[in-house]
């Protein structure tokens, strides 16, 4: 998503612009391009050869350099986004109150990108009513503020005023600058994860799938623009923007409420679970005692998600469907999209090495509704995850 992107950080005197270094390593990494400026009083804290050489641009420091004149005007309206990282106490106040007495805030006044800053000091200067009051003023200014966070301080107290860690910077200025159109207005539903069906308190039924491949495609429509609820079973997985709305659920019984009551919204469905087929007809009150012999479960169906989702779809909603198989898989997958009536069905094979449950990467094959086939070799799931949902945006503006 940062991929082209012009960058511009300002950095100020805060004992928190060690963090820019890995900052400006981290927008390079992802493609970006990165200028730097500073105020004089930030050279104490950081080097600006590193951050040049990590840059490959020159720092600029001074409005005056020599017999050259840093234009300010144009870095402002170079850049896509401004952001300040660290923002000092100092710099917080005079950017609140307009005065220019350097290069960083000559830019920030005459920038037209939007501006992101991200507040470094120490708890008791963050409370106080005038910091309080400036932040307030740069947010009525337009200005976006990326939330201080709690932890230990360069006083050596602990408590709120560190400046956000630069791989939550870098998400910040994704989430919130760079994200794609393709699926504005759209509002997406996703499953992931396994269900966990009890046989007692202590005991379940459940598979080994990571959620890897839903949490991957939750992100995926997000940035492409869509409203995401994600839907998940119970995953280590943690989701990286803060905008998609996740509901957590054990049961399939739980997943098929949630996803009856979410669906109603949803423009588009990519239902990636792995909900059990099966569930214990009785739950034991207690924990089931370990004994000599056999242990029968009897065991029930459980509400088909998928093809309930497919027979309550209306016009105008997509349903992508995952199929995961061992024998037959273009068969058994061409006859499940069918049954289910989505729109298209997501085949996973279990014997191909590097994919399925719990692997970062995958390879799938996507089946239409006329069973024509598109193949995604073997990548990470960020990189399927993004293959399906550019197939999801071609099908719904062909419609």
């Amino acid at each position: 998503m940062l991929a082209g992107k012009k960058i511009l950080i300002g950095i100020t005197g805060s004992i928190a612009a060690y963090k820019s270094i890995l900052l400006v390593r981290l927008l390079i990494k992802s493609g970006a391009e990165v200028k730097v400026i500073m105020t004089p009083a930030a050279k104490e804290f950081v080097s600006p050869l590193v951050l040049s050489t990590l840059s490959k641009n020159n720092v600029i420091i001074d409005l005056v350099e020599g017999n050259e004149w840093a234009n300010h005007v144009m870095l402002g309206r170079w850049a896509d986004v401004f952001l300040i990282a660290p923002l000092s106490c100092n710099t917080l106040a005079k950017m609140a109150h307009g005065l220019c007495d350097n290069l960083l805030l000559a830019v920030y006044l005459s920038a037209t990108c939007p501006v992101a800053v991200a507040p470094a000091m120490d708890e008791d200067m963050w409370h106080h009513v005038a910091t309080q009051k400036n932040i307030s003023l740069l947010k009525e200014y337009g200005n976006k503020i990326i939330s201080v966070e709690k932890g230990e301080l360069a006083s050596g107290l602990f408590g709120e005023g560190r400046m956000a860690e630069p791989e939550d910077i870098v998400t910040y200025l994704t989430e919130h600058f760079f994200r794609t159109h393709e699926l504005t207005g759209k509002k997406a539903m996703v499953t992931a994860g396994p269900t966990y069906e009890a046989i007692d308190p202590v005991r379940f039924i459940g598979n080994h799938s990571s959620g890897k491949m839903g949490f991957a495609l939750a992100e995926e429509l997000y940035l492409q623009g869509a409203d995401v609820v994600l839907i998940t079973g119970p995953t280590h997985q943690q989701i990286v923007y803060k905008g998609i709305q996740v509901i957590k659920v054990v049961s399939a019984a739980e997943m098929f409420t949630t996803c009856d009551v979410a669906f109603d919204t949803s423009d588009i469905a990519v239902m990636s679970a792995a909900v059990a087929d099966y569930t214990p007809v009785e739950v034991a009150d207690e924990k089931i005692k370990k004994k000599s012999g056999t242990l029968d479960l009897l065991l029930t169906k459980t509400k088909d998600i998928l093809q309930y989702i497919g027979q309550k779809k209306k016009k105008g909603q997509f349903v992508a469907g995952f199929a995961l198989e061992t024998n037959n898989e273009e068969e058994n997958a061409l006859a499940k999209l069918q049954s289910k009536n989505a729109d298209c069905i997501i085949l996973n094979s279990l014997r191909t090495k590097g994919a399925g449950f719990g692997a970062d990467t995958n390879k799938v094959t996507i089946f239409d509704r006329s069973g024509k086939s598109t193949e995604i070799a073997l990548k990470s799931k960020q990189g399927v995850a993004k293959d399906i949902v550019s197939y999801i945006v071609q099908q719904i503006h062909a419609e």
